[in-house]
């Protein structure tokens, strides 16, 4: 993924399969901030991947508004 804005890096994902659950954490490239979401195996790829890097820019923007 693209870097967002000055505080945000690239945005790493992993996968892993969990029975009929998959985690997707999404990792900060610039700061190591990891966030983690769950969702069904049957969702899509790029539906999780949305959601993990929207939690992860909401965990970064909080983290430097806590910070200033």
């Amino acid at each position: 993924m693209t870097r967002q804005d000055d505080r945000s890096g690239d945005i790493y994902f992993e996968f892993t399969v969990l029975g009929a659950l998959v985690r997707v954490a999404a990792i900060d490239s610039l700061t190591a901030t990891e966030v983690a979401v769950m969702g069904p195996v049957s969702a899509s790829r790029a539906d999780l991947e949305r959601l993990a890097a929207r939690k992860l820019r909401a965990r970064l923007a909080r983290d430097a508004a806590g910070s200033r």
